[in-house]
């Protein structure tokens, strides 16, 4: 099932006796939970009826007897295992998971792994109850994510700001999460757009030196702003880590070299779908493609890796990050 599926039969209480949340996304596995603990009982139920249990400090057998217990003055009681990741024998819950109690909702926080698949008690998990495998997504997909985190809090952002926010926050939605909610609330009254002036004044991220903005630079080959853009990085490394600007840098010349073998360029919807961009960026892959013809982009790739590899110790016994990638763009630009 889906998260939006689970949660709409929770509203619309339809319960499941046993869900297993599980994978690398802990995201969504804490709204499910929270949702569960927060709804499904009333405030006078709870005492009773609701049990949070940790994995590092329960033992499995008393997660299955709390779980085969009858709730007291309530249709349901709520049983909650946070970190069962860490309880080893977790394979033992086929016992329950045969025959739950219907008037439990036994659920199972397994972050950061997942079930073997081929085992039953995946396969009994899945036909009694609720089986979710919540995925990190990739990054191309965050700014949509961003888009419709947004957009149900009737907020909106400018492309260039989201890819900012997902560039510096990568794919950690709990991240993500706490700092929209912080520049929604810092927002002005009547301004519903995020913009990348409110994120460089409210959480510190420059909105003039940034890997986004080096793309750009690049693309237009502008070496005066490049070299700005890379003083400043070397100035500031912590903030602007070099793993980072050359992992972006590869993503993007990537993007260019893609482009340039794609057989319809005129659909720049098509052509966003081919590079897993917004729309709104396909322009600058355009511009970018004739600054860089195929060879050339190829080249680049190559000292990207090449430099990646100096970064780590081969074949550079003292330059530092700062320099490697002053360097880089040196190369890149001439």
């Amino acid at each position: 099932m889906s998260f939006e599926q689970i949660i709409s039969d929770l509203k619309n209480k339809i319960y499941k006796p046993i869900y297993f949340l599980e994978g690398d996304e802990p995201y969504f596995i804490d709204l499910i939970t929270q949702y569960i603990i927060d709804n499904v009982l009333n405030e006078s139920e709870k005492s009773f009826n609701q049990t949070v249990l940790y994995g590092k400090e329960t033992e499995l057998h008393t997660i299955i007897n709390t779980a085969k217990r009858f709730p007291m003055m309530a249709n349901h009681q709520v049983v909650v295992v946070k970190e069962a990741q860490n309880i080893r024998n977790i394979e033992e819950l086929i016992h329950y998971a045969n025959a739950p109690l219907q008037s439990t909702l036994l659920v199972v926080n397994y972050k950061y792994k997942t079930l073997d698949k081929r085992k039953k008690l995946h396969k009994a998990i899945k036909e009694k109850g609720v089986m979710f495998e919540s995925k990190k997504l990739y990054d191309n997909e965050v700014p949509s994510w961003i888009n419709s985190y947004l957009k149900k809090r009737n907020r909106s952002i400018d492309p260039g700001a989201s890819v900012l926010l997902n560039e510096y926050l990568g794919n950690d939605l709990s991240k993500l999460s706490n700092e929209l909610d912080k520049l929604i609330i810092t927002l002005p009254e009547k301004e519903f757009n995020i913009t990348s002036t409110h994120i460089e004044r409210n959480i510190g991220i420059s909105k003039d030196y940034n890997n986004f903005e080096l793309h750009k630079a690049l693309t237009q080959r502008n070496i005066l702003k490049a070299n700005r853009i890379v003083n400043y990085f070397s100035k500031n490394p912590k903030d602007n880590p070099f793993t980072l600007t050359i992992s972006t840098l590869y993503h993007f010349y990537s993007k260019i070299l893609t482009y340039h073998f794609l057989k319809n360029k005129s659909d720049r919807r098509a052509v966003a779908a081919s590079l897993k961009v917004n729309p709104y960026f396909v322009t600058d892959y355009e511009k970018a493609a004739k600054q860089y013809n195929p060879k050339k982009t190829v080249e680049i790739i190559g000292l990207l890796r090449e430099y990646d590899l100096r970064s780590k110790g081969h074949n550079n016994v003292s330059t530092s990050h700062g320099e490697l990638l002053k360097e880089l763009i040196y190369r890149i630009l001439h």
